[in-house]
């Protein structure tokens, strides 16, 4: 519920501050008073509109699930809309966006006044409708647990069978295109390391008759050995560092020269082709290595194509088998719709003709297979499609709908807000409006405004909105106020005794409903 809210400079509004109640709360007042701007201003709070208001700011006890926009949940979590230079919204003192905020507050907050065909939709009746066979017998939960992983398991099948069957009509080209791929991998065969290898021996090859000829010309130094040895022997010199030395060189050239005589045998034609093939592999795939990954991925998917009948047969048998357990799931589910059908439509009709309604038509047809059966519900009043009926019977459809569903409902549903119900209706209209709020507001908490003394007096809580020089204002109304102002709705500025007394009276009898 929505425990209190606050309100700074908004239109006529300067300052507001409401604790409110839970069940069923009225607002009322003169015609201009700035009832219809209070309740934008709270929906405005909750990110279910926008205004102007330097701040306007509500107290839930909602237990949010937020995890997904990183809200941490308090005990009484607040929703806040700052407007300065721009509007900014905060949960909890955290930064939100407007959107963020409206879906998260749209889990526990419905406006009533728009015309909303959710409570319409196929799903939401065959819940109120499901619920009440539980009621009855608790068979239905595990019929509808197992409907409910049969269908999905099914829809699974049916997709990775459609897959197939998409993939069947290009397997040809796929296989042969898998098979080229790893033909021409493997006719270059590379080997990991080995474009190094090869850009190695290319160099080897382009310096390899120069280092030749050097070394040819640097082995003169050998013919003079014998007389550097004659000279240190002359001085009385020791010449085992020239023989060392002398050695050292012979066998770096001599290697050398092995190292080079080895590469006679290399046809470099052969090796830059080689490094060709390579560079142009390494060009496709971005490495040896990925080159060789993507082969062993083409060698696997082929083998996956030669095996597609199998799996194909596979899950056909499956989905045969899962199609025939939905099919079976579903016709169970729908005996138990037909049997609880006409109690649905009897208890609906209750409800509408306490609200001054025609009669409505409910039809349970059979419908395309969905994650909730093969049924569907089919509403019409007296006839007359639902899109089509007035915005006053549509709104009152609706809270008979809403008063069914209320009656099997074992939490706090959130909260409702109404602008004018029971705007242009009859005495006996609004009272009837009143009954089935007050029979919903054991589980919503509802915020309406009304211009009629009937659902007027049925207020758990009762707010005057009133203006006193030109600034709008509320005030929350004792038990002898609320006799004054109900008696001004009914006789007007003038209030006569009679309907003070007719106010009494109202709220007297309001206390035996329920």
């Amino acid at each position: 519920m929505i425990e209190r809210f606050y309100l700074k400079d908004y239109l006529s509004f300067k300052e507001v501050e409401l604790n409110l109640a839970c069940g069923l709360v009225v607002f009322t007042g003169p015609s201009g008073s700035g009832k219809s701007i209070l309740m934008h201003s709270i929906l405005s709070s909750l990110g279910a509109g926008s205004c102007e208001a330097s701040l306007c700011e509500s107290q839930v006890t909602w237990e949010l699930e937020s995890e997904e926009i990183g809200i941490e949940n308090d005990e009484i979590n607040v929703f806040k809309h700052i407007k300065k230079e721009k509007s900014r919204y905060f949960i909890n003192n955290q930064s939100i966006s407007k959107k963020a905020m409206a879906d998260l507050g749209s889990k526990y907050l419905r406006h009533l006044s728009l015309k909303d065909f959710s409570d319409f939709e196929n799903e939401n009746l065959l819940s109120i409708l499901d619920k009440r066979i539980q009621s009855k017998s608790e068979n239905i939960l595990k019929i509808k647990e197992q409907y409910s992983d049969a269908y999905l398991e099914h829809k699974k099948a049916k997709a990775e069978l459609l897959k197939i069957e998409e993939e069947e009509k290009k397997i040809i080209e796929l296989k042969e295109f898998a098979s080229f791929e790893i033909k021409k991998i493997e006719e270059i065969s590379p080997k990991i390391g080995e474009d190094k290898e090869l850009l190695e021996i290319k160099k080897e090859l382009s310096k390899k008759e120069k280092v030749l000829e050097n070394i040819e010309a640097a082995n003169v130094i050998f013919n003079f050995e014998h007389q550097v040895f004659s000279a240190l022997d002359s001085l009385d010199a020791d010449s085992a560092f020239f023989d060392d030395t002398m050695n050292e060189l012979r066998a770096l050239m001599d290697n050398a020269q092995e190292k080079f005589s080895a590469l006679d045998d290399i046809d470099v034609e052969e090796i830059l082709n080689r490094i060709e093939e390579i560079s142009g592999l390494k060009k496709r795939y971005g490495s040896i290595e990925e080159a060789l990954l993507y082969k062993e991925q083409k060698k696997k998917e082929l083998a996956e194509y030669e095996n597609i009948e199998i799996i194909k047969d596979d899950l056909q048998i499956r989905e045969k088998t899962l199609s025939k357990s939905v099919q079976v799931l579903a016709d169970q589910l729908t005996t138990l719709r037909h049997v609880e059908i006409k109690s649905f439509s009897k208890d609906l009709n209750k409800y509408l003709k306490e609200l001054y309604l025609r009669e409505a038509q409910v039809f349970l047809l059979e419908s395309e297979y969905s994650s909730y059966g093969k049924d569907k519900i089919v509403l019409k009043l007296n006839a007359t499609e639902i899109q089509k009926v007035s915005t006053g019977e549509f709104n009152r459809l609706r809270l008979a709908i809403l008063a069914l569903k209320s009656e099997y409902m074992s939490q706090n549903g959130g909260v409702l807000m109404l602008d004018e119900i029971d705007a242009n209706l009859s005495g006996e209209e609004s009272m009837s409006v009143a009954k089935v709020l007050k029979q919903l507001s054991k589980h919503f908490q509802i915020f309406v405004i009304s211009h009629q003394p009937q659902l007027t007096s049925m207020g758990d809580q009762h707010f005057l909105v009133y203006k006193e020089k030109e600034e709008s204002k509320t005030k929350e109304l004792s038990t002898d106020e609320r006799v004054d102002e109900i008696a001004r709705i009914i006789s007007g500025e003038s209030v006569t005794n009679e309907a003070k007394q007719f106010a009494k009276e109202l709220l007297e009898a309001s206390k035996c409903v329920l």
